[in-house]
């Protein structure tokens, strides 16, 4: 795990590395963008467009080479980031032999027969917000989900950008609100409150903006035109029943989404002519090869997030919120308790936007976000459910988030036009600046 900087090493330089890759993935694709130039944001690779972002972390570095690539590496070698990177492979996996054996056909079919076409869209949102809730991990939900999404979308000519920030929200509802996902237990831990607690803190700030979420997918997606529906072909259809089913049954990650690689492989074996267990290893291997991009990115981006918190950079956030606090709030004062909670909520976000992953910015923000809530008498639910929730809500639209990255490889979009059209996390954080600013505290 990152550990939590010290408030004394305060660097607000070491974040210039991280502004350096910004500006050249994002601001590059945008220019593209206005020259007309097709798939803009390909042209340059985001693992190219962050090396000079590590070269840049080098230079700034006060330890030695050696010490400065050991951190680096040490980055990488998250827990949290290495788990990451193998969901990107057994998903890739998953989909390409799913593809290859025609359970995405058959799956699709299903889904259109089950499904109406006025409610596609929310209906996605719903399956993978239960599927979240029940997994705890947005980016397994996401493995499962996905493929079926993308074959719909295409058959229903339904907008890709759309469908996919729909299913993202989905799964960051439920990632959110899952008693079992790791954010939730990071949350909970370290500002000592109960799950059951913060489950009903996050419930009446989530729904609010759910139900909003699924009125407006409603509009986007009710001129969706089905084509006539084809034969349902059970068996090419049982290695995603299979995978959902494990998934609502809380069976590990790893486990759903390499049973379903067996299981989909096993079924063209079966039925589909030709194909031979060469045919099922190279669909594995191109499976992988296709998350080859985001799966770079995603080590390199955990080796510069510990780079940045070694030189200072996440300690520059805490001791910028802390200061930001201490000019509108005080000691008797009626807005502390809401300015507090905006620095719980200030902290953690621009903390997720530094190490691009909730679960790591809940850890480093934990103690700061405490010693706010002890002091300001914000109740130990409440600062749980706050780190939880905007966490959430800077992942869930970050473009180089794993989120936005995998499904970006997936439905070959730019991950800029798929966490744009992420809507739930804008509102759930609309949701929640509403419940701080207006909610009734105890005088």
């Amino acid at each position: 795990m990152t550990p939590k900087p010290s408030p004394n090493t305060a660097n607000g330089i070491a974040l210039l590395p991280l502004l350096l890759f910004l500006t050249l993935f994002l601001g590059t694709g945008t220019y593209l963008t206005m020259q007309g130039v097709e798939y803009a944001f390909y042209q340059l690779p985001a693992p190219i467009a962050v090396l000079p972002a590590l070269f840049l972390a080098l230079v700034l570095s006060k330890d030695s080479i050696n010490n400065t690539i050991e951190q680096f590496i040490a980055g990488i070698g998250n827990s949290n980031v290495i788990a990451m990177c193998l969901i990107y492979l057994l998903a890739g996996g998953f989909a390409a032999v799913a593809s290859a054996t025609g359970g995405v056909d058959a799956t699709v079919n299903l889904g259109l027969s089950l499904i109406p076409s006025w409610f596609l869209l929310p209906g996605f949102f719903l399956i993978s917000a239960f599927i979240a809730t029940a997994m705890g991990t947005s980016m397994g939900t996401l493995g499962a989900v996905a493929p079926i999404a993308l074959g719909v979308a295409e058959t229903a000519h339904i907008d890709l950008a759309i469908m996919a920030g729909a299913v993202i929200s989905g799964a960051m509802f439920g990632d959110n609100l899952s008693i079992i996902s790791d954010t939730t237990i990071a949350a909970t831990r370290s500002q000592g409150c109960d799950m059951r607690d913060k489950f009903k803190e996050n419930l009446r700030i989530a729904v609010p903006a759910a139900l909003v979420v699924m009125v407006l997918l409603y509009f986007l997606g009710g001129d969706a035109k089905l084509p006539p529906v084809g034969d349902i072909e059970w068996l090419k259809v049982l290695p995603y029943l299979a995978i959902l089913g494990l998934a609502v049954s809380g069976v590990n990650v790893f486990v759903v989404l390499a049973s379903g690689i067996m299981l989909a492989g096993g079924v063209g074996l079966l039925q589909t002519p030709d194909y031979s267990l060469m045919s099922f290893s190279k669909d594995i291997y191109k499976g992988f090869s296709n998350m080859q991009e985001i799966f770079i990115l995603s080590m390199f981006i955990g080796g510069l997030g510990a780079v940045m918190s070694h030189q200072g950079g996440l300690a520059f956030i805490v001791n910028f919120i802390d200061k930001l606090l201490a000019r509108f709030s005080g000691k008797g004062d009626k807005v502390s308790a809401p300015a507090a909670e905006l620095g719980i909520a200030g902290v953690v976000g621009l903390t997720n936007l530094a190490t691009a992953n909730n679960t790591v910015s809940i850890i480093v923000a934990s103690g700061v976000a405490k010693d706010l809530a002890q002091t300001h008498q914000v109740e130990p639910k409440r600062s749980a459910s706050l780190l939880d929730i905007f966490a959430c809500c800077v992942q869930g639209l970050l473009p180089y988030g794993a989120q936005a990255l995998m499904l970006g490889a997936m439905f070959k979009l730019s991950p800029l036009e798929v966490s744009m059209h992420v809507f739930y996390p804008m509102l759930l954080a609309v949701s929640a600046i509403l419940t701080i600013t207006l909610r009734r505290r105890n005088a």
